[in-house]
């Protein structure tokens, strides 16, 4: 550990000024916190807002920079204009990192920071993730990779580094919760973003609420963690009401619950 967290420092004072993509969640908390420990004044990072992203989320993060000290900025990202993201393919992904990372790369270019990064860690499979691929195409940096850092250490760096997003789970934008090849709106987007903050209000912790669009209006299915399951049945018929009227047409829950990639 002590080895690599070294070689980070190194990755990060080679390449400073440094521009960081910040969502709020483990790596990007982790990445933006140790930099802003090395760089000070010399790293800053950047959120991409858009209608996947939730307002509590949103504003959790910038919570947590403050904490940490970093400067951030909020960008507006225009992925949801793009056919090739909205139509909601397999590689959806892709196509809304080459938004964020041509965004920052502009930025980069106008305010003289020498290299953007992100958040990409040492157990994330490049080959399977299509962001990996548009950070290669935009020349961004995985510095948490580079080092050799897994998920689990940069977890305990993070409790090093006294983050409170040591062991929060994974949280993908609201885009995930609707399948492929089921276009992606504004509308569903606001629709999944209720649905979450309702069963969450109810005390879940790790949960989705998938938007599955029918001819006769949307389904929503809830899925929680397998070891949280034992708390719905007491609390269903009011988190089925609660969904009906947010504009589902019907309710279920999936047996399995859920469970992280």
């Amino acid at each position: 550990m002590e080895t690599k967290t070294a070689a980070l420092e190194a990755i990060l004072r080679q390449t400073a000024p440094l521009l960081i993509a910040y969502s709020g969640g483990v790596d990007s908390a982790c990445l933006l916190a140790f930099a802003h420990r090395v760089l000070g004044n010399q790293v800053a990072g950047v959120i991409a807002d858009s209608p996947s992203l939730p307002r509590q989320g949103l504003a959790d993060a910038l919570a947590l920079a403050k904490q940490i000290g970093a400067s951030v900025e909020v960008i507006r990202t225009g992925e949801m204009e793009n056919p090739d993201y909205a139509s909601n393919p397999l590689n959806r992904c892709y196509f809304c990192k080459a938004e964020l990372f041509d965004c920052m790369n502009q930025l980069a270019k106008a305010r003289g920071f020498a290299a953007v990064a992100y958040g990409e860690n040492a157990d994330d499979p490049t080959h399977l993730r299509p962001g990996s691929l548009a950070a290669k195409e935009h020349s961004v940096l995985a510095p948490l990779r580079q080092a050799g850092l897994t998920k689990a250490e940069v977890r305990a760096l993070s409790r090093q580094l006294g983050l409170p997003t040591a062991d929060n789970p994974s949280s993908p934008c609201l885009s995930s919760r609707i399948p492929f090849g089921t276009p992606v709106t504004a509308e569903a987007l606001g629709m999944v973003e209720r649905a979450e903050a309702l069963v969450r209000g109810f005390g879940f912790r790790v949960l989705r609420v998938r938007h599955i669009v029918e001819k006769e209006g949307p389904r929503a299915r809830i899925q929680v963690a397998p070891e949280e399951m034992a708390n719905l049945p007491p609390v269903q018929e009011q988190l089925t009401a609660g969904l009906l009227a947010i504009g589902y047409r019907a309710v279920e829950v999936d047996p399995n619950g859920y469970r992280s990639a």
